[in-house]
């Protein structure tokens, strides 16, 4: 099983709001998770990014890999600045 910090979709018609999620890379997109770690809200202005950071390191460290959305979610939150390495 890999394992994938990926969006999934939310909220109405034309109205997106995501959840940043843990899923088996296998899962449909808005299917099974094992855990939310954050949201992203494109629609305010500035945009909304929130995330449980500590959840998100121990992800990490477990194998999860980031998709390329929440990797560049992540850096605009300056998420990496506090890690040695940048992934």
């Amino acid at each position: 099983m890999s394992v994938k910090i990926r969006l999934a979709r939310f909220g109405a018609k034309k109205r997106p709001i995501y959840r940043i999620v843990v899923a088996d890379s296998e899962s449909p997109r808005d299917g099974k998770f094992l855990e939310t770690v954050g949201t992203y809200n494109p629609l305010l202005d500035p945009v909304e990014v929130s995330f449980k950071g500590e959840r998100v390191n121990y992800w990490i460290d477990q194998g999860a890999i980031l998709t390329d959305t929440v990797k560049n979610l992540l850096k605009k939150e300056d998420f990496f600045a506090t890690k040695e390495t940048e992934l």
